[in-house]
């Protein structure tokens, strides 16, 4: 689909001045080391090695513009202690997380999972799991409450507990993943981008202009122009000061270029923070990458809160110097006071910023009027949930979903 992107790319990495600008913080001390050192995203998120992103990026051979490099690693909050996610068998053996027969049980799950494929019977154990509720599936492996929750949250990556009302199939396929993804890089399921998730878009944009799509970043939206019709036919905007109509037949928006079509869900805080020590997620070893996911029950919230670290080796802060972002899904309470659970895991602050953030859905589906609407960027720390909101987009707008090919290779 080639088109015309008319504003401003919504993934982006600041450099410090601009950080501070954006919250009109001043200028940005010259004690935080290089400041073009720092590629600071507003909306970061990993991308899990074997999730969707990354069977996107192969599929448009977007990869050959980019680089990646491993996170270091994945934590869990589990009974007030953070520990390392234990995403395989041998790895939930020597977990702090739980005690000896509990981590039998957990390893019994896990080589359910990892073996399970919803196409084959034979490895179902003469379970229906398109049936049974992953509750039940707990149960059935006898795992207490604390293991299921770092389970669900950690390794399935669920924001909430609804899914233990839901069936079992789904999740069991998102623990396989998340053990796949671990093992092809070693002790971390996630990679991110040297230099920040701004490379991206900037991977996309090369890819478009190959078959012949036009971007025009900064051009103002001034509204949509219909045929006699009414029928979508394009855009109002202005270029070189002169109006004009960018003729187009479908558009694809976020969410607050056309409020009247978006339902606002919530509202996501966000804290940035500038480190000069490197977050210790278990108190005694230094990370210079990582995450930290908190379960809403850890902390009297329904929703998890996500703690996200990034430094010199990927190419995001100076040698000595770490970006940290802390989100959630605010329920009601102050921002610092639905974070400060994620805050307290923290060495001091050098620098901190707070935001809140509306989270929109699209009404409808966008099909009548040939205008596709996203939904906002979520609280979680990865990039499965935007990867599936945008194969929703393509489904909607082409009426059958994609089939995604690895092209890594050339053919």
């Amino acid at each position: 689909v080639t088109g015309v992107q008319t504003c401003a790319l919504p993934i982006s990495s600041l450099t410090l001045d601009q950080l501070f600008t954006k919250f009109s913080a001043g200028e940005a001390d010259d004690s935080l080391g290089s400041k073009r050192d720092y590629n600071c995203d507003l909306i970061p998120k990993f991308v899990m090695a074997k999730g969707l992103l990354v069977k996107i990026l192969l599929h448009t051979r977007t990869t050959h513009y980019l680089d990646f490099a491993k996170v270091g690693g994945s934590y869990v909050m589990a009974k007030a202690v953070v520990n390392k996610v234990p995403a395989t068998a041998a790895e939930a053996m020597s977990s702090n997380l739980m005690g000896m027969f509990e981590k039998r049980r957990m390893k019994k799950l896990l080589d359910y999972a990892f073996t399970f494929d919803p196409a084959d019977a034979s490895t179902h154990d003469g379970k229906d799991m398109a049936t049974q509720p992953m509750q039940a599936t707990f149960d059935y492996y006898s795992l207490d409450a604390a293991t299921s929750t770092f389970i669900g949250h950690s390794i399935a990556l669920y924001t909430t507990d609804e899914y233990l009302t839901s069936p079992s199939d789904v999740t069991l396929q998102k623990m396989k993943l998340y053990a796949e993804s671990m093992m092809q890089y070693g002790d971390s399921p996630f990679i991110y981008p040297l230099y920040g998730l701004g490379d991206l878009p900037q991977a996309f944009a090369r890819l478009s202009a190959v078959y012949g799509g036009t971007f025009m970043l900064d051009t103002p939206f001034k509204g949509i122009v219909t045929d006699d019709d009414g029928e979508l036919c394009g855009i109002n905007s202005t270029v070189e000061g002169k109006d004009c109509v960018l003729k187009c037949k479908s558009i694809f928006a976020s969410p607050d270029y056309f409020p009247d079509k978006v339902d606002k869900k919530g509202d996501i805080a966000r804290c940035y923070c500038i480190l000069n020590a490197p977050v210790m997620p278990d108190g005694k070893t230094p990370c210079e990458s990582g995450q930290i996911i908190i379960p809403g029950a850890e902390c009297g919230k329904k929703n998890d809160v996500y703690v996200m670290w990034m430094g010199k080796s990927l190419s995001v802060a100076p040698d000595g110097y770490y970006y940290c972002i802390l989100s959630t899904l605010l329920e009601g309470g102050a921002p610092d006071a639905e974070l400060a659970a994620g805050l307290n895991l923290l060495p001091p602050r050098v620098k901190q910023f707070m935001a809140v953030d509306p989270y929109f859905e699209p009404k409808g589906d966008g099909k009548d009027e040939q205008i596709f609407i996203s939904k906002s960027y979520d609280a979680t720390s990865h990039f499965e949930t935007v990867s599936l909101d945008c194969l929703n987009l393509y489904e909607r707008y082409s009426g059958s979903p994609i089939t995604l090919v690895d092209n890594s290779v050339d053919q």
